[in-house]
């Protein structure tokens, strides 16, 4: 994986969106660093499921820069809900996946 990464920022407050979700920078690049699963989302997204060093379950919704050049973090958020093997009580489902890609 690239080592640009790029964030989106909420219009609103001019900062990253993953703080909207309690999530920092850090996270995402432990998740990114070591997924636990990454597998294609919508509209060209991956969806990438990991462990931040503290522990915590996190999904990361990215997608690559055509050229190779780089990811742009679209959300990241804990997973909590349905379940996702091997953790029990831990997904949600493919339309949330869809709904992240979209900027959740």
């Amino acid at each position: 994986m690239s080592n640009v990464i790029r964030y989106y920022h909420d219009p609103d407050t001019g900062l990253p969106h993953i703080y909207g979700h309690g999530v920092r920078e850090i996270e995402v690049e432990e998740v990114l660093a070591h997924p636990l699963e990454n597998r294609p989302g919508a509209n060209n997204s991956r969806v990438i499921i990991g462990r931040t060093t503290a522990g915590r379950l996190l999904k990361v919704i990215i997608v690559e820069d055509e050229d190779g050049s780089g990811i742009f973090v679209v959300t990241a958020y804990d997973v909590v809900g349905k379940h996702w093997p091997p953790f029990a009580g831990a997904c949600e489902s493919e339309d949330d996946d869809e709904e992240a890609a979209e900027g959740r």
